[in-house]
């Protein structure tokens, strides 16, 4: 039996339209069972500790020696306070405490003399000077201590970087008035770059301390190095609340048949950052952990 030339490509229409179909679903197979369980995550972040800094006294602000998006280093002086209150303060403290000095002194000879005349004047006169004494004596160290405040306050106006990092969203303008406790500027630690990446807790199980990862800016061609430290020990339930009034919990009773994976905190340490990338806190960035093929492996075996 033959086949012509137009037999045969209507037979070979079929399988190979079937075959690429074939291939095709492997393809989605092996891209579903990926972004399902290996170890990858594409919602990741840089993440960086923020300094939000404040003055330790309240005063006008008399210099500001720093300006947005400079980088500085700990120690560094960024603002000062007006010093001139300041300095009135310190001497206003330092004539206390002289002033509480001399009243101790002469109340310790008060008391003296008066515990040297035991036989002429009476005891209450006696406990009275003693009292005295003991009185001027607390004064003296509350002046003292009054002293080293306003010293600390004088020294506190000038305004250091407590770590390496880079100045952001800064305003702060000469003349401006700063108050204490309140933050008037945002310091990136640039020593305290880490990654967060937000995996599937059907990647969980792959995810151990100490594992390698590729790290991808969006935007970047070099990847960074990095290995993980740990995993957040919980997340937030929104399905669960208390409501107002009682220990209850209140369980939402609607159920979704389609069951989205919950997303568990990463934290991936940065080991290595090629020459050309910025660590700027917020970048998206997509998280590998070595292992990711081995894991579709065993999943496949199993």
């Amino acid at each position: 039996m033959t086949f012509d030339r137009d037999t045969l490509l209507r037979l070979l229409k079929p399988l190979l339209t079937l075959l690429v179909a074939l291939i095709a679903m492997l393809v989605l197979w092996h891209l579903y069972s990926y972004y399902t369980y290996a170890p990858q995550t594409r919602d990741g972040k840089i993440r960086a500790d923020v300094v939000p800094l404040a003055a330790d006294v309240s005063g006008r602000v008399e210099e500001v020696h720093v300006r947005d998006n400079q980088a500085v280093h700990k120690g560094d002086l960024l603002f000062t306070i007006d010093h001139v209150r300041l300095r009135n303060a310190l001497a206003q403290a330092e004539a206390a405490v002289a002033t509480a000095q001399a009243t101790l002194s002469a109340a310790e000879r008060e008391n003296r003399r008066y515990q040297g005349l035991a036989d002429i004047v009476s005891g209450q006169q006696r406990d009275d000077r003693r009292s005295q004494a003991e009185e001027a004596r607390a004064r003296y160290a509350q002046a003292i201590a009054d002293r080293d405040l306003a010293r600390i306050n004088l020294e506190r106006s000038a305004v250091r970087a407590p770590v390496n990092g880079i100045v952001t969203n800064f305003s702060l303008r000469p003349g401006a008035y700063a108050t204490a406790g309140q933050a008037v500027m945002a310091l990136v630690d640039s020593d305290s770059y880490y990654v967060a990446g937000y995996f599937e807790e059907t990647k969980l199980s792959h995810v151990r301390p100490g594992a390698h990862a590729t790290i991808r800016v969006m935007g970047e061609d070099q990847p960074l190095s990095g290995h993980v430290e740990g995993r957040s020990a919980g997340i937030d339930d929104r399905e669960r609340t208390t409501a107002a009034g009682t220990l209850l919990a209140n369980v939402n009773p609607t159920f979704s048949w389609v069951r989205l994976a919950q997303r568990v905190p990463v934290r991936i340490a940065i080991d290595k950052v090629p020459s050309g990338i910025d660590l700027i806190a917020g970048r998206t960035v997509t998280v590998t952990l070595d292992g990711a093929e081995d894991a579709l492996t065993v999943r496949r075996a199993s």
